[in-house]
């Protein structure tokens, strides 16, 4: 069932909340194959869940979300459980706090069930660079699921929960989502609170709803939205109705293809003919699909391993094993240097590690201005590309494919960091511009023999996020793919 159908199910009263959730529970206890899930809270959602029977059953109004069993992605902070990031250095970590979007999704009667597995501290492409093992692929457990939010699309795909958080820096909720088959959103920074989202890198995070249908993202959006006293960072900008409108037409919606970019990409057949057959899905719901140029595209990755690294360096500092986090065993006379770098050392996995020197290198004397300004540099081109998409071209959305490829083997890539930055090469553009992007599952492409889901994501404009989910509601319709389920 989508989320839009158990809440309101549940608030007629026609479906307890208790056995919803106690369903979603067993699921999830039932999958651990996948390892989708750092930890079940079960305790504390049927706790939960019979608090939202007792409202119904008193006529209260439980929410526009009553009911409904979510996943949480492990980097989000909740009072409830612990938040690890994935990492062994807050393996034991319990947050006094729950973030400001988790908040708001269980004030509207959501129920969270548990928290889900991640590469660590949001850092990869696969769902391998977890401390607590790879996350698999619902489609294909040979497979990777994506990242960094594998266990939240894995969870999703495999039709444990209807609706998940996850957090995109690069593509972290686009790219899995696509693997998995299901709808992920990035919205527009600063339209969701990053309140309790532990950080990664400041200026490209943001917390995003993950589901089977287009309806169930707008709901959570318009629930998780807003104006955060708690975040700078999170704006005031109204971007209406996030819900009403999903479902009806835009009349001469105009989309974006970017040609340049896709001659320059290596795409898979699978994904080529499941991208062509989405424009044509396009012109059929009564688009007008025109030609655009991003030529600051393929600059994206770069600018973007330079930017994300130098603000994870900075965001990763805190975790000195001096207030909370892992503390590692000193010896006889070794002093802070040492309990910081050994603290660290034990901790940290090799690509958290890897990327914080990347990050410190291009930070430090005599390279910032060779690397990091000439980076914001390219960030901003690649945003004025957007800006003339959406301003002289008049584009209501781009569309794009996700990535290259298919879900890959898992460890076929592990060996080749570079190989796993460019699962991003679609991505990554649309949070150096601060943009909303949604992935939509499209179609299937074959793969040693299995049909392995493919997405594809309409970006829009800043803060244009209610019209984005009208027009991935219409493609959504025109594809014909929603509800689907690994299985």
């Amino acid at each position: 069932m989508s989320a839009a159908s158990i809440a309101q199910a549940v608030r007629r009263g026609k479906r307890s909340a208790e056995t919803v959730v106690r369903e979603a529970v067993a699921r999830a206890k039932a999958s651990g194959d996948l390892n989708a899930f750092t930890q079940v809270l079960e305790p504390e959602a049927m706790a939960r869940a019979a608090a939202i029977d007792a409202a119904v059953g008193r006529g209260e109004d439980a929410g526009a979300l009553a009911g409904v069993p979510i996943a949480v992605k492990d980097n989000l902070c909740t009072s409830q459980g612990r938040t690890t990031c994935a990492s062994r250095f807050l393996e034991g970590y319990r947050s006094p706090f729950t973030a400001t979007c988790v908040a708001r999704l269980e004030a509207a009667g959501a129920v969270v069930i548990g928290k889900t597995n991640l590469d660590e501290f949001a850092m990869g492409s696969s769902g391998e660079h977890s401390a607590f093992g790879a996350t698999r692929n619902p489609w294909d457990p040979r497979r990777a699921p994506g990242g960094s939010s594998s266990g939240s699309a894995a969870a999703v795909g495999a039709g444990i929960v209807p609706l998940a958080l996850g957090s995109d820096t690069g593509g972290s909720i686009r790219q899995p989502a696509s693997h998995c088959g299901v709808v992920g959103m990035k919205p527009t920074y600063g339209v969701v609170s990053r309140y309790g989202l532990v950080a990664f890198a400041s200026s490209l995070d943001q917390v995003g709803p993950m589901a089977t249908r287009v309806e169930d993202v707008a709901m959570a959006l318009e629930v998780m939205r807003g104006e955060d006293p708690l975040d700078a960072t999170s704006s005031r900008h109204d971007t209406g109705d996030l819900v009403s409108g999903v479902g009806s037409a835009i009349e001469g919606a105009r989309i974006g293809v970017p040609r340049d970019v896709l001659d320059d990409a290596e795409l898979h057949d699978g994904v080529r003919d499941v991208y062509e057959r989405a424009i044509e899905s396009c012109r059929s719901m009564g688009a007008e699909v025109v030609d655009i140029e991003l030529p600051n595209a393929r600059s994206g990755i770069a600018a973007y391993y330079i930017v994300a690294p130098a603000e994870a360096s900075s965001n990763l500092a805190r975790f000195d094993g001096v207030r909370y986090g892992r503390r590692a065993e000193l010896d006889e006379g070794e002093g802070l240097e040492a309990l910081y770098v050994k603290s660290r050392t034990e901790g940290f996995g090799a690509e958290v590690r890897r990327r914080i020197l990347l990050g410190t290198h291009v930070l430090s004397s005599g390279y910032y201005d060779a690397y990091y300004t000439k980076a914001l540099k390219a960030r901003r081109l690649i945003k004025g590309d957007y800006d003339r998409a959406f301003g002289e071209r008049g584009c209501d959305a781009v569309l794009a494919p996700v990535a290259e490829g298919p879900a890959f083997e898992l460890g076929s890539k592990s060996e080749d960091p570079l190989a796993l930055y460019l699962e991003d090469v679609f991505t990554v553009g649309v949070n150096l511009a601060g943009l909303p992007g949604i992935t939509l599952p499209a179609g299937t492409a074959r793969e040693d023999g299995v049909e392995l889901p493919v997405g594809v994501q309409l970006i829009g404009g800043a803060f244009g996020d209610a019209r984005l989910l009208r027009l991935a509601s219409m493609l959504e319709a025109a594809l014909g793919w929603g509800g689907r389920v690994a299985g």
